[in-house]
């Protein structure tokens, strides 16, 4: 089946990648593994990481592309794929991934959206920061040790007690 995607060279895009099992704590446990999966992709198949925040079941992210590429699927393929090589062969696989020799470690597609404005962008790092606290992690973003927020608590562009007290207002149409 071929998906609709968006493939704006240069553009920004907000994502969401989920583990296929989301019981398991993959992320965290490996985060050093994602790290460098993450890199040797960068170095291959450039693009910025604007901001992310790594759970233990899934991701958040912002990239901006370069001006002349829009091919983030084969990035996350890249990614997906060099992360699950260095773990253990131990997960459950549907018969359909058995048939395809894939392994069960993540959702098979992603959640992405092109980044329209300045507004989306800023609602969408709010979102990717604030993300620990949802989910009843942490009682402030900036305790979230896999977070680009200690990037931006260290660059004065929101301070170490952002969202500790109230809870960032949303657009509906950010979805997890």
């Amino acid at each position: 089946m071929q998906y609709r995607r968006s493939n704006t060279k240069g553009g920004t895009y907000f994502f969401t990648v989920n583990l296929a099992n989301r019981s398991q704590t993959l992320l965290v446990d490996n985060y050093h593994l994602l790290k460098e999966a993450i890199r040797i992709v960068k170095q291959r198949h450039p693009f910025h990481i604007d901001a992310m925040v790594v759970l233990p079941d899934h991701l958040h992210t912002i990239w901006t592309l370069p001006v002349d590429d829009a091919d983030f699927s084969k990035r996350w393929g890249l990614i997906k794929s060099g992360f699950s090589r260095k773990l253990p062969k131990n997960e459950l696989r549907s018969k359909s991934r058995q048939s395809k020799a894939e392994r069960g470690i993540w959702q098979r597609r992603f959640w992405e959206h092109q980044i329209r404005n300045q507004q989306d962008y800023n609602q969408h790092i709010d979102y990717i920061h604030y993300n620990p606290v949802k989910h009843g992690y942490v009682s402030k973003p900036s305790n979230w040790p896999q977070s680009s927020i200690h990037k931006f608590i260290q660059n004065a562009v929101i301070n170490n007690d952002w969202g500790a007290n109230e809870q960032p207002v949303f657009n509906s149409a950010i979805v997890e």
